[in-house]
């Protein structure tokens, strides 16, 4: 695995993690149905689990990439995730910078 996809999925399961410890969080301080929550978040953290697996093919650097939106929007239902979503998508972009650079860079 390149080293730009092995950033982008570290980023990836990195969110997996912080979404599904959402859910509590959610139920508990948003007052958020336990299903909607689990639905909503244990959903988005799979996606992110597959999309990470899937990232030898191009286009699911796309699929990664509104992920991060959708991430951002549950922010609706925690408020703390609309900034981890800005971090994380802040990741993303960076990785995804960072391994056009260095997949452009010549070896010496």
């Amino acid at each position: 695995m390149n080293p730009a996809r092995r950033l982008l999925a570290t980023v990836l399961g990195c969110e997996a993690i912080v979404i599904a410890l959402a859910i509590p969080v959610a139920v508990t301080v948003g007052d958020v149905d336990g299903a909607t929550a689990g639905g909503v978040c244990g959903g988005l953290a799979v996606v992110c689990l597959l999309v990470a697996g899937l990232l030898r093919f191009p286009w699911a650097i796309g699929v990664g990439t509104v992920l991060q939106v959708m991430i951002f929007a549950t922010g609706f239902m925690v408020p703390a995730m609309f900034f981890l979503g800005v971090v994380f998508g802040a990741l993303w972009g960076t990785a995804i910078w960072m391994g056009r650079k260095a997949e452009s860079a010549q070896p010496r």
